[in-house]
């Protein structure tokens, strides 16, 4: 979600019921994402008690458990969303949780993306580096460079904070959106609201899935080169999450990107879209820790187990690489 962007993340504000399709289309993600924040909140409540209390902290389980701190506090914002989408743009929780709520928003996509692209790059120091990886890959360095990640976040967020504000309509209507002109000239907020939505488009997604994209690259010609295919077994999880975090978000944040550059001429046909990509952009938040229990283990030895079991081999340090043909590698983490 890009800070200050001009279209709301439940496109609440935009909802148009001119048409049976866009009124299907509301409704549908009213109902996904009622289900969604009932999913999300047992879902990454249950990775935070396993991975924050109930296992040994690691640099892969640090970086987990802040994953489902984030999606967690964003499910915990899920409720008001359904609220204004119900009331068709309404906002009806005042001026000051107009702008903790949407920075919550804001911070969980930052957050997320920056963690996924971190556990990406621990995965492929570990395959290129194994030694350097165990000798300089610790619990405290991990710490420090998921703090950095949700200060650099909470950075990124505060355009969204300053700008976000109540706004009476003509009807009267309150709804929690930007308002530019309050900061600048009416013939400046155009551009800047243009340049902050790229410049946070760049930093905030397309960035940092190229890099995920490149780490992968880096592991997958190391693996083919020793010629040790088990050792992607690993990455699976990771290659889930990524891949689904890239599926569920890029809809909404092109069309936000596009709100952002058209800003004051939004079409009607990317307001009829806000509803279902941002809707489909938050359901993101409670598939990891379904990911974690399918992908984390065969699928014969889930059933056997429990769910806590499972959860607890999906997020935990292996060293599964080790064997005769890549025991060099045997310090790299698997899930």
């Amino acid at each position: 979600m890009e800070a200050n962007s001009s279209i709301p993340l439940n496109g609440s504000e935009v909802v148009l019921h001119d048409s049976t399709t866009t009124e299907i289309l509301w409704i549908m993600s009213v109902v996904v994402l009622s289900i969604t924040f009932v999913l999300g909140v047992l879902g990454n409540g249950l990775v935070i008690w396993v991975a924050g209390f109930r296992m040994v902290h690691t640099v892969t389980t640090i970086c987990y458990l802040n994953l489902a701190l984030s999606d967690f506090s964003f499910m915990a914002t899920l409720p008001l969303h359904i609220t204004s989408m119900v009331m068709n743009g309404k906002w009806l929780f005042g001026w000051f949780l107009c702008k903790v709520v949407h920075t919550i928003v804001h911070i969980n996509l930052f957050v997320s993306v920056f963690l996924i692209t971190l556990i990406a790059m621990d995965r492929c120091i570990c395959v290129l580096h194994p030694v350097w990886a165990q000798n300089h890959r610790t619990v405290s360095l991990a710490r420090k460079v998921v703090v950095g990640a949700w200060i650099l976040a909470l950075l990124l967020t505060l355009p969204n904070f300053l700008f976000l504000t109540t706004v009476r309509d003509a009807k009267g209507e309150v709804h929690c959106m930007p308002d530019l002109e309050s900061w600048v000239t009416t013939t400046l907020s155009s551009t800047v609201n243009t340049a902050v939505g790229i410049i946070s488009f760049l930093i905030g997604f397309s960035m940092p899935m190229s890099f995920i994209a490149i780490f992968y690259g880096l592991m997958a010609v190391k693996i083919c080169r020793i010629g040790f295919v088990n050792s992607s077994r690993p990455l699976h999880v990771l290659t889930a999450v990524a891949v689904c975090f890239f599926i569920c978000w890029f809809p909404f944040q092109l069309i936000v990107l596009l709100g952002n550059i058209w800003y004051k001429e939004i079409p009607n046909s990317i307001h009829m879209l806000v509803n279902p990509a941002s809707t489909l952009a938050s359901f993101n938040s409670c598939l990891n820790p379904i990911l974690y229990v399918f992908l984390g283990q065969e699928f014969r030895k889930r059933l056997i187990y429990s769910l806590y079991a499972s959860l607890e081999r999906s997020l935990k340090e292996d060293s599964v690489l080790s064997n005769d043909k890549g025991s060099n590698l045997s310090s790299c983490p698997a899930d």
